[in-house]
């Protein structure tokens, strides 16, 4: 089945990981037929600046075989820039889609992941984020309730009874780094009226809870429940694994992702087409082409990683090898 692909880019940082996702779909999945969309916000009231990426970013984007697809950003902006997944869909084809954060690499044939797109679902590679629970309640039962009793869906059905009450893994949550459906105007209409509802008139039980940089994963698992979804099964096991690597950071990329990922960031580096855009990423210098990834690679046992990515961090910091 041909899906559509779609990440975001903007000027910075962003653009140069969209660079990297589109030549690792080319180097990973040639055999991909679907298009590859990189939506940009436009300028508007909502940016401090313009958003917008670079002509030298543009020009290599389009010929790897990227879409560029502008988009108007209403309800966030540069206070919630992670609101442009959710705007951005609006500005698809209607056809099934897969979206992926842009600090994703393909590693492997993501088109023969067997998606089933009439049952939504997204990323579990996920940490007990949100909700902080509070010493005098609510408890997390009581605030996830809240949301879903808010729009009317049944909060005992996206519940994982393997876990006890009150256990973060009990509840519908994801990372949204990546998520699909089979209609991207009905999933993303949805995805912005409740993050909006969310955002300016929370349920009494959110008065105590931080909703930034939050807000879209407490909303998608919402969606995802709404349209019938839920948890990815095991056909999709290959989504943050064999396929696809959500790495966040090139320095958490060298600690803890696969050798697959490290060979695919480096063959893509080594790429004469590229490096000369690349170069203009401090992250990229550092990381890759003056080797301080070796040297944060060393510091991690892949088979047994500290299970918070903070520690990964800080560590990575305490070294001087942390850079965005």
């Amino acid at each position: 089945m041909s899906f559509n692909l779609l990440a975001i880019a903007q000027s910075g940082r962003l653009e140069h990981e969209a660079v990297l996702l589109a030549a690792s779909l080319r180097l990973s999945d040639p055999g991909f037929a679907g298009t590859l969309f990189i939506a940009e916000p436009q300028p508007g009231p909502k940016w401090q600046g313009d958003p917008r990426i670079s002509d030298r970013s543009r020009r290599t984007l389009t010929a790897l075989g990227a879409t560029i697809l502008p988009f108007e950003t209403r309800a966030f902006g540069s206070d919630y820039p992670h609101g442009n997944k959710i705007e951005a869909l609006a500005a698809l084809p209607d056809a099934p889609f897969l979206f992926l954060d842009t600090d994703t690499l393909i590693t492997g044939p993501l088109s023969q992941v067997p998606f089933d797109f009439a049952r939504p679902s997204a990323s579990m590679k996920r940490e007990n984020t949100w909700p902080k629970v509070e010493l005098y309640g609510p408890s997390p039962t009581q605030t996830w309730k809240a949301l879903y009793d808010r729009f009317g869906l049944d909060f005992d059905s996206s519940l994982d009874l393997s876990h006890p009450e009150d256990y973060w893994q009990r509840f519908l949550y994801f990372n949204a780094g990546w998520f699909f459906h089979e209609r991207p105007h009905a999933f993303g209409n949805r995805f912005l009226a409740w993050a909006k509802e969310i955002r300016d008139n929370p349920p009494a039980e959110l008065v105590c809870q931080e909703l930034y940089p939050w807000l879209d994963q407490i909303t998608l698992p919402l969606v995802v429940h709404s349209l019938g979804g839920g948890r990815p099964g095991p056909d999709l096991d290959a989504m943050d694994r064999a396929a696809t690597s959500h790495y966040r950071t090139l320095p958490l990329l060298y600690a803890r992702e696969s050798d697959r990922a490290v060979e695919v960031l480096e063959s893509l580096a080594a790429d004469p087409d590229l490096r000369p855009v690349l170069r203009h990423w401090s992250a990229f210098k550092r990381m890759v082409i003056q080797g301080e990834g070796v040297k944060a690679r060393a510091l991690f046992d892949r088979a047994n990683l500290p299970r918070r990515e903070q520690v990964i961090r800080n560590t990575l910091k305490r070294e001087g090898l942390w850079v965005r």
